[in-house]
C-alpha cells in the first residue's frame, strides 16, 4: 500500500517532531472532561503523597493517548520510561524495565492489548503489590524469586479495549476513552503548531485544513507540515487559504479528508458492485489492496462518516457516498 498522508498511525516524521507535543494539562487540547479529572486525580494523589493509581487511555489512534502520558508524569514531577506490549516478548524483558523504574515513576506501555498473557499475569503482582514474581532457572532446578518494587504508575494505551483481558482491565483505577476532535478545538491545534513551528497561518487555513484532518490531531499536525513545505517553496512566509487549497489539491485530500484510496474503494463499491452488498474480500481485490488494510485503515473513517454500511451480506454505500461522488443512483447501474 502506497503512503498516506491520512493515515493515522505513527509516522518516523510524527516521532521527530516531539517538540510540538504540549508539555502540561494546561496546554493540552481538546478532552476536556477526561483532563480535567486526571487534573484532580494528580492533585490527590500528590495530596496524599501517593503514587497516582494505574491509567488506562484508549481510543482510536492519533488522538493524544501518547502525550496524555507524558503530560502525566511532568505534571506528576516523576520521570517516565516507556516501552510497547509487542516488544515485551519474555517475562525478563519486563522485569528489566520494571527494574529500572524509580520511586514515583511513571511506565508507559502503548499497545498494551498486544502484551502476551503470560507477561499480563506476571504484571498483576506489580501493578497490585509493587513486586513480581518470577521464575528462574532451568526445569528442574528452577526457583521462584521475588522481587520489590518501588511505587510505581502504570499508563496504558490502547486502541483496542476490548481486546484486553478483563483481569488486567479491572487493575487500573482510571480509564478513559479519548473521544475524536470537534474542527474548533482542531484549528487550536493547528494555531499551536503554527506557533511553536514558527510558520503563521491564517484563520482561513486553519479552518480549512480543521475540516480535513478526520478528526485527528496527528494527521492535522502533518497537513500542517505539508502545506507549510509548499508555502516555503513558493516564497511566502505565511499559509494562506488559496496555498492550502493547491497544496490539499495536490496532496489529493479532498473537503471530507478522504484521500486516493478512499475514493477508489467508494468508487469501485459503487461503479463495480451497485453501491453493495459486497464482501469485503471482493472489495480488496477489485482495487489491489490487502482485505488487513481495508478493514483496519480504510474502513473505520468512512464508517464513522456514514459514506458506507456494514450489513450481514456486506459493505453497501450510503447516499452520502453517491452525492460526494456526484454519482446518481441510476448512473451505478451501468
Amino acid at each position: 500500500m502506497e503512503d498516506r498522508i491520512i493515515d493515522v498511525e505513527e509516522k518516523q516524521e510524527d516521532v521527530f517532531e516531539k517538540n510540538i507535543r504540549p508539555e502540561s494539562l494546561e496546554e493540552y487540547i481538546g478532552q476536556t472532561e477526561i483532563k480535567e479529572n486526571i487534573r484532580v486525580f494528580i492533585k490527590a494523589a500528590l495530596m496524599r503523597e501517593e503514587p497516582l493509581d494505574h491509567v488506562l487511555l484508549y481510543g482510536p489512534p492519533g488522538l493524544g493517548k501518547t502525550t496524555l502520558a507524558h503530560i502525566i508524569a511532568n505534571e506528576l514531577g516523576t520521570n517516565i520510561k516507556t516501552a510497547s506490549g509487542p516488544s515485551i516478548e519474555k517475562t525478563g524483558d519486563l522485569a528489566a524495565i520494571l527494574s529500572t523504574l524509580e520511586p514515583g515513576d511513571v511506565l508507559f506501555i502503548d499497545e498494551i492489548h498486544r502484551m502476551p498473557k503470560f507477561i499480563e499475569e506476571v504484571l498483576y503482582p506489580a501493578m497490585e503489590d509493587f513486586e513480581i514474581d518470577l521464575v528462574i532457572g532451568e526445569t528442574g532446578k528452577s526457583r521462584n524469586i521475588k522481587i520489590d518494587l518501588p511505587p510505581f504508575t502504570l499508563v496504558g494505551a490502547t486502541t483496542r479495549a476490548g481486546d484486553i483481558s478483563s483481569p488486567l482491565r479491572d487493575r487500573f483505577g482510571i480509564i478513559s476513552k479519548l473521544e475524536y476532535y470537534k474542527n474548533e478545538e482542531l484549528e487550536c491545534i493547528l494555531k499551536r503548531t503554527s506557533r511553536v513551528l514558527g510558520m503563521p497561518i491564517e484563520d482561513a487555513a486553519a479552518k480549512e485544513l480543521s475540516g480535513r484532518c478526520r478528526k485527528t490531531p496527528r494527521i492535522a499536525n502533518r497537513l500542517f507540515k505539508r502545506v507549510r513545505d509548499f508555502t516555503l517553496v513558493e516564497g511566502n512566509s505565511k499559509i494562506t487559504k488559496e496555498i492550502t487549497l493547491r497544496s490539499l489539491e495536490r496532496l489529493k485530500v479532498d473537503a471530507y479528508g478522504l484521500d486516493a484510496i478512499d475514493i477508489e474503494y467508494l468508487t469501485s463499491l459503487i461503479t463495480k458492485f451497485n453501491g453493495g452488498p459486497v464482501g469485503v474480500e471482493t472489495i480488496a481485490t477489485s482495487i489491489g489492496e490487502e482485505v488487513s488494510t481495508i478493514e483496519d485503515v480504510v474502513e473505520p473513517f468512512l464508517l464513522q462518516e456514514g459514506f458506507i454500511k456494514r450489513t450481514p451480506r456486506g459493505r453497501v454505500a450510503t447516499e452520502k457516498s453517491y452525492d460526494h461522488l456526484k454519482i446518481n443512483h441510476n448512473e451505478s447501474m451501468f
